[in-house]
């Protein structure tokens, strides 16, 4: 047993705020202790405020590395937001050719081997997050023209080279009931995007076993009053949603509907390669992409990711939208892990896993630890 190491400062659990210590070792939370306060009384002291690690299940790169990249980049990308206070990812892959796809995932199965065996820092990489091909060539977004119908044999030959945990889809394509349903069995969580999708197909879709929708409002049928499309029905049905709290992908007010309509509303960064880096041109996949005034997009304009990191989503939950520290704890940490289904993070209680960002007065990271190993953040 390693011995324990304890953190002092406001911590904020599921019951609350509690002024006081909490002790991890060998990986996991033991003890948490001290005094029920106030959230005005945390916000007002210059005492550090410690919260989950943040966790992102949206990350196509940074640091100007993309998942895409195949060889050592998702380390490289894990150690980026691992900064910034993420704590736990899923590597997110583009439409691509198939031969892109099997290269990005060798080298995120390469990584998650060397975090196992050779404890690499970084974000914890859980899997991967499959964003295409199987979509609508009519909502890519930024994605690259490679959409395909889905093929079992070619995801099962990539979930064999590294875990599948979430799939983006789109509800019109062929057959996508049975595929929903036969993801679902494979413990494979679906989510909806990148989607021309009527309100009746993607309310059947929910119905039959998608839990999610990917980047609400970007990239899928919009909400008119006489054609709900993809965006009224998940406003109306779905459990979860992932959303780009950047400001820039959408507006504040819409962030405030979708938080009203939908109980699980996680944030998601949608990260490229330009996060954490300058002005200039990246790689998005076989795009490529300029970063400038705080955005990334394709040479015609287009929103291509982003460069968001975690701690600026949970600062714009409190100081824009003006959540509690609670609430923005669980947009940023909880709700991902409950959508994913993962019991071993995401709050601080004992038990959990030592995954915690110590954050100061502005709210910035002072400290992350991953699993109880503290992080390089400078």
């Amino acid at each position: 047993m390693s011995r324990t190491q304890q953190l002092k400062g406001y911590i904020v659990t599921p019951a609350g705020i509690v002024r006081g210590s909490v002790g991890f070792a060998s990986g996991f939370i033991q003890e948490i202790g001290g005094q029920s306060v106030s959230e005005q009384e945390a916000r007002e002291s210059r005492e550090p405020i410690i919260v989950p690690g943040f966790v992102d299940l949206h990350v196509h790169g940074g640091g100007g590395f993309d998942t895409m990249d195949g060889n050592d980049a998702a380390l490289a990308i894990a150690q980026q937001h691992a900064k910034h206070g993420t704590t736990s990812l899923l590597a997110t892959t583009l439409t691509a050719p198939r031969e892109d796809l099997t290269a990005a995932f060798v080298g995120v199965a390469r990584a998650m081997a060397k975090q196992t065996s050779d404890a690499a820092p970084g974000a914890a990489i859980m899997g991967i997050h499959l964003e295409g091909p199987y979509i609508n060539d009519a909502k890519l977004g930024a994605q690259p023209p490679f959409t395909r119908d889905f093929d079992d044999t070619e995801l099962r030959a990539l979930h064999d080279i590294a875990p599948i945990k979430l799939v983006t889809l789109a509800p019109e394509i062929p057959d996508a009931l049975r595929i929903v349903r036969a993801l679902n069995d494979a413990g494979i969580v679906v989510q909806l995007g990148h989607s021309d999708a009527t309100y009746e197909v993607a309310r059947t879709a929910f119905a039959g076993g998608a839990r999610g929708v990917t980047h609400l409002y970007n990239a899928m049928s919009g909400l008119h009053h006489r054609k709900p499309g993809l965006v009224g029905a998940a406003l109306a049905h779905a459990k979860y949603c992932e959303i780009i709290p950047d400001l820039l992908h959408v507006h504040e007010g819409a962030i405030r509907v979708a938080m009203r309509a939908i109980d699980g509303v996680y944030c998601v960064t949608d990260s490229t390669s330009a996060a954490g880096m300058p002005d200039g041109d990246y790689k998005l996949g076989r795009h490529t992409v300029t970063k400038c005034m705080g955005g990334v997009r394709l040479a015609d304009g287009t929103l291509a990711g982003s460069t968001l990191t975690m701690d600026a989503a949970f600062r714009n939950l409190i100081n824009v939208l003006e959540l509690d520290l609670n609430a923005a704890v669980r947009r940023t940490s909880t709700l991902a892990c409950e959508f994913l289904r993962l019991t071993d993070r995401g709050q601080i209680a004992t038990g959990m896993r030592a995954d915690l960002v110590v954050l100061n007065h502005e709210l910035t990271p002072r400290a992350v630890y991953v699993a109880g190993v503290e992080q390089g953040i400078q």
